[in-house]
């Protein structure tokens, strides 16, 4: 991921495999999965979380290495057909918690100028994000404030 406030490179990761099938030794059904999907999404978690637990824990005990090549659809699209998914996508969501624990640490340790900037960067963020999103997977209106995304995580 590169660094959006620092001169610094991104740092390099590993990639995902490149291939289009899903291995052999995962065959488990795509309305299993989908099933799965939308209970641990039901359960409070995250799209990222419940690729983790697919691959970890699995469906009926059998590893899902990959949603997509197993259903021929992404956990957010699963999600949005069942009506599962949140009001708030996750990268935003995400970082409006960070953005609230900043702030909470901030009134406590006023001096304290690093983790000042590091709002000021969060918060920056946030509203990048909420003009890539408006109209579209957030409101027209949307205006990014901290009374705004305490109320919205306020029930987290």
């Amino acid at each position: 991921m590169a660094r959006m406030h620092t001169r610094r490179r991104g740092s390099s990761g590993s990639d995902k495999p490149a291939t289009d099938e899903n291995p052999e030794w995962s065959d488990v059904d795509a309305e299993d999965i989908e099933s799965r999907v939308v209970e641990l999404a039901e359960q409070g978690h995250d799209p990222s979380v419940i690729g983790l637990k697919l691959r970890d824990e699995g469906v009926k005990g059998v590893p899902v290495p990959d949603v997509k090549l197993a259903t021929g659809k992404k956990v957010t699209e699963i999600l949005e057909e069942h009506d599962a998914d949140s009001e708030l996508p996750e990268d935003l969501r995400n970082l409006m918690r960070q953005a609230i624990r900043l702030r909470e640490h901030m009134a406590e340790n006023g001096q304290d100028h690093q983790n000042k900037r590091a709002l000021q960067n969060t918060e920056s963020k946030i509203r990048r994000l909420a003009n890539y999103y408006r109209g579209d997977e957030i409101d027209e209106e949307f205006t990014y404030t901290y009374e705004n995304a305490a109320e919205l995580l306020g029930d987290e």
